[in-house]
C-alpha cells in the first residue's frame, strides 16, 4: 500500500525466513535481524532475478520499555497486548533491509537501517478492546493494532514517522535502494 501510494512498482515475493526463529532481547536488534533475513531469504524466480534483483525486507516490533510485544498469536493474545498498551507510550521499531541478488541467486550487496517512532495510546476500555479485536483488524499486526486503519482512533500522539508505525519507512527504503544500487528508487518522489 505504501509503495503503491509512492508510485513505486513492486512485486511481493515469498521469503524462506522463519522470523519466529530469530530472537533477541533488544527490539532494535530483533527488527533489524528479521528484516535482513527476510530480504536475504527472498525466493526470486530466474525471470525476477534478471528483471530486478533488488529486494526490500522489513520487520516491525512494538516494545513497551524492555517488553517486546509481537504479533498476537490469537485474539485472546491481541486483547492482552492492547490492554498492556492502553494508556502508555510505546516504541514502534521497523527494521529495513535492501538486498541485491547476483544472477546465481546469492546476495551480492545488503544494507540495513532502523526507524523508530513513539506512539502514545489513550486509555482503552475493555469494551473498546473487545470490539476492536473482534473486528479482525488486530490479526497479524505487531502490537495488535493498525494505525493506518481504525487503530488510529486510539493514538493521541505520534513522535516519528507514520509510515514507520505502518511498517515501511519510505525515506529509508529510498536511501537503502540508492546505497545498494547507486540509483534512485524508481518512481519515488519524496
Amino acid at each position: 500500500m505504501l509503495l503503491a501510494r509512492a508510485h513505486v512498482d513492486a512485486t511481493v515475493v515469498p521469503s524462506s525466513c522463519r522470523e519466529d526463529d530469530i530472537r533477541h532481547a533488544q527490539p532494535q536488534v530483533l527488527a533489524l535481524e528479521r528484516a535482513r533475513a527476510k530480504a536475504a531469504g527472498a525466493q526470486l524466480t530466474p525471470a525476477q532475478l534478471a528483471l530486478c534483483p533488488v529486494v526490500i525486507g522489513a520487520d516491525t516490533v512494538v516494545a513497551l520499555g524492555n517488553l517486546i510485544l509481537g504479533t498476537p498469536t490469537d485474539r485472546a493474545d491481541a486483547k492482552r497486548i492492547l490492554a498492556q498498551l492502553s494508556g502508555t507510550t510505546h516504541a514502534v521499531v521497523t527494521g529495513h533491509a535492501c538486498a541485491v541478488f547476483a544472477p546465481d541467486g546469492s546476495v551480492q550487496t545488503q544494507a540495513a537501517r532502523l526507524a523508530t517512532a513513539r506512539v502514545t495510546m489513550r486509555p482503552l476500555t475493555e469494551e473498546e478492546i473487545d470490539a476492536y479485536v473482534n473486528s479482525g483488524e488486530s490479526d497479524g499486526r505487531a502490537g495488535a493494532y493498525a494505525i493506518q486503519e481504525h487503530g488510529d482512533r486510539f493514538v493521541t500522539e505520534l513522535e516519528g514517522s507514520w509510515d514507520t508505525v505502518v511498517g515501511l519507512n519510505l525515506a529509508i527504503v529510498a536511501r537503502l535502494y540508492r546505497e545498494c544500487t547507486d540509483h534512485p528508487l524508481p518512481g519515488y518522489t519524496p
